[in-house]
């Protein structure tokens, strides 16, 4: 019994309904399935993060799902990073030695593409570049691979979600079998969530973080999936995000980030999430099932 059909008038009571109408917190393990586990930026622990490399070794690992992270150019190019500056993961600092801070918005599309995005990671990755989402989401496409999506800042880029959604729809991304299992959009701002989901209500969303179990209700009006590290997680929570329908009429999820050993993995699987997210999927899924 799904909390929508019985909550209260009033959001104090939401919590308390949450919890009378639990679902059971190994329902997944009960319908005879595993978490799916999603390559956190890639196999961001044998590859550089958010590299076609990454998801070159995700395919290789067997891996259907792959998690990036999105910002946006000077010039207005959707690229695949997950800091809002380059200094990490990438060589700026030594290429453009007088543009400190080194934030992806102050930069062109072609002075990133001049970076290498490998060499930190180790030798053998030199050369690897940043890429855009055009070529992230066409490399996926090649290992028929699926994509959790992550909208970051979305405050330092107006209008980011629809020149995403336009991306995706360009690369053929939004038409019906994708649509269908192999894309889902995230964000920890709700109102980037809210504006995807307005914007394309056929795509499915998550929320990032752990919102109070009051806020469900709301929250599952244009969130699909509530995803929470997992160091907040209890079976009562997750059992209370799945008692709420989402915005496609389906039992919201929960996907879990970031777990890379075998024995964290099993204790949050026995949890009864969705899916688990990590740098390291091969020791995710060799421990779950997925």
């Amino acid at each position: 019994m799904h909390a929508r059909a019985v909550a209260a008038s009033t959001t104090a009571l939401l919590g308390t309904v949450a919890l009378l109408f639990p679902v059971s917190p190994a329902r997944a393990a009960q319908a005879g399935t595993s978490p799916s586990v999603i390559a956190h930026r890639g196999a961001s622990a044998y590859a550089p993060e958010n590299t076609l490399a990454a998801v070159d070794r995700a395919a290789a690992l067997g891996i259907g799902w792959v998690e990036n992270d999105v910002q946006r150019t000077r010039d207005g190019e959707l690229v695949v990073l997950h800091d809002d500056n380059l200094r990490r993961t990438t060589d700026a600092e030594e290429v453009f030695p007088g543009r400190a801070p080194w934030k992806v918005k102050d930069f062109t599309a072609a002075e990133i593409a001049r970076l290498d995005a490998g060499s930190w990671f180790g030798p053998a990755y030199a050369g690897a570049r940043v890429p855009t989402l055009e070529q992230f989401v066409r490399r996926l496409e090649r290992h028929r691979q699926k994509l959790l999506l992550e909208i970051k800042n979305p405050e330092l880029y107006p209008g980011i979600e629809g020149q995403t959604l336009k991306v995706l729809s360009n690369e053929g991304w939004l038409d019906r079998s994708h649509l269908a299992g192999r894309l889902i959009v995230q964000s920890f701002s709700a109102d980037s969530v809210r504006t995807v989901h307005e914007l394309k209500p056929a795509v499915k969303t998550g929320l990032l973080g752990t919102p109070p179990v009051s806020d469900l209700l709301d929250c599952s009006e244009f969130a699909d999936q509530i995803n929470p590290s997992y160091s907040s997680l209890s079976p009562a929570y997750v059992s209370s995000v799945q008692a709420f329908d989402g915005p496609h009429g389906e039992p919201m999820e929960v996907f879990a980030w970031t777990v890379d050993d075998a024995r964290t993995a099993q204790r949050v699987a026995g949890y009864g999430v969705d899916g688990i997210i990590t740098n390291r999927p091969d020791v995710v899924r060799d421990a779950v099932g997925g």
